[in-house]
């Protein structure tokens, strides 16, 4: 036995060994809870049809036929980046080249997203904020919906936080492979879809929070950051299709103009607290907001930073869509808001979700502290913030579960009005008494795993 894999094993058995099945399985339930509750309750759902799934569907077989993401009928090319469909083209491959296989593996995209959710919220606010972040995320109706539809945005978003998680790690411990690490990441999101940009700019303000002063670390770690994604897109744009950098500004999304609507700015706000988050959601993020700026010096600062990180990249993600789809007058980016600002999901998750900590460390804190008044206000906004932090969720089970009946919807931007992007519902077995049950069950393994994660808390109140 070679010397590393004797280490491997003597590590593992010396992991065993300390802690048995049991005490395993308890460390890791709830963030398996909410994996495996997520799973169950997504099976009644959908799949789902639209124009954009049936063409990429298309491109995705069209990989097969052609060895390049060329429609499969037409042979024409498509005009987004293609790593996606050779992504589902393997899957196909290997599970065979159906609509609902390509769905499941949009799925499984999706709960990966939700692993990485969690551990970003682990690694910047706490536990308890992970996996409430990881709930939030999963269970919006945005996230949902676009994990049983066959796009590619859900690999985008996935690859888009799995850049950003590694490039917050190379920020804190300084170096150059983890930089090197999100790099390639980040090279495959970008070339999954352009969507990918937006992470860079968390990644941008907490680097220079950090505030680095050698010249030559900040030198090394920028380029092993950038030169994955610059090889890649030359590689593709350049070398083997021939059509230069400029191709990737050159999208049909910005050629057509609203002719049928007036735009509202107010379009977002409709989309988000109606459809794609949900009203308490909205509010819970804004409570978790005014919280952290009202009592910034109970928390810590990295709290607050991150909250303020998260708050910059909703506005930018969000401001950028309005530009575009108001401004500018541009169709698709007004009508389709659930995929032009599916990257801001992740951290209006984070930062709603960071409650859990701030009303608990709001909670003990008015057992503590003098004064009658304090203490009401204090235990009061706690309360406040645990009753936000619970009500999200079980908005957006029901909401889940009104899905199952659907067998069209619409996501809205404009209030009583069927402009929006839209979806059918492929199947009609989601309705069964099986499958609810199915889904029911999904919900309570999820709410176990957080009973269970909280349990200490609990007992202290």
């Amino acid at each position: 036995m070679c010397p590393s894999v004797r280490d491997w094993y003597a590590q593992w058995k010396l992991m065993l060994s300390k802690h048995n099945i049991g005490e395993l399985l308890s460390r890791n339930y709830p963030l398996l809870a909410i994996l495996i509750g997520v799973a169950l309750l997504c099976l009644p759902i959908g799949p789902y049809q639209s124009r954009d799934a049936q063409l990429e569907f298309s491109v995705a077989k069209g990989v097969l036929k052609w060895g390049y993401p060329y429609l499969e009928i037409k042979g024409n090319f498509f005009d987004i980046p293609p790593l996606g469909f050779y992504t589902e083209a393997l899957f196909f491959i290997l599970f065979g080249s159906t609509m609902e296989n390509g769905v499941a593996l949009i799925t499984l995209f999706g709960l990966a997203s939700t692993v990485v959710v969690y551990k970003l919220g682990k690694e910047i606010y706490g536990k308890s904020t992970g996996l409430f972040a990881a709930v939030f995320f999963a269970l919006a109706p945005w996230q949902l919906v676009l994990t049983r539809a066959f796009l590619i945005d859900a690999q985008c978003l996935f690859l888009s936080l799995v850049y950003l998680y590694f490039g917050i790690l190379a920020i804190r411990k300084d170096s150059v492979k983890l930089a090197l690490v999100s790099g390639i990441f980040f090279a495959a999101a970008f070339l999954t879809k352009q969507y990918a940009v937006f992470m860079l700019i968390p990644l941008l303000l907490l680097y220079v929070y950090r505030r680095p002063k050698n010249l030559k670390q900040i030198l090394l770690q920028l380029g092993a950051f950038i030169l994955p994604v610059m090889c890649a897109t030359l590689l593709w744009y350049q070398v083997i299709m021939g059509k230069g950098l400029l191709y990737l500004v050159q999208h049909d999304d910005f050629r057509y103009l609203n002719s049928q609507v007036v735009p509202s700015y107010s379009f977002i706000t409709t989309f988000l607290i109606d459809y794609g988050l949900g009203a308490f959601f909205v509010a819970a993020f804004v409570f978790s907001l005014m919280i952290g700026l009202l009592f910034w010096k109970r928390f810590s600062r990295q709290t607050i930073v991150f909250d303020l990180v998260c708050l910059v990249t909703i506005l930018f993600i969000l401001g950028l869509n309005m530009y575009l789809g108001v401004t500018l007058n541009l169709k698709v980016p007004y009508t389709s808001a659930i995929k032009y600002s599916y990257h801001s999901l992740p951290f209006f998750s984070l930062a709603a979700a960071s409650l859990a900590s701030k009303s608990a460390s709001l909670l003990k804190l008015s057992k503590s502290i003098s004064g009658k008044l304090k203490r009401v206000l204090l235990f009061s906004v706690g309360l406040i913030g645990l009753f936000l932090l619970v009500t999200p969720i079980l908005d957006n089970m029901n909401t889940a579960h009104k899905l199952t009946r659907l067998p069209h919807l619409i996501f809205r931007v404009q209030p009583n009005q069927d402009i929006g992007y839209s979806f059918i519902a492929l199947s009609q077995t989601s309705q069964t008494n099986a499958l609810l049950a199915v889904q029911f069950f999904g919900f309570m393994i999820i709410l176990s795993g957080l009973l269970w994660a909280s349990r200490s808390f609990i007992l202290e109140l």
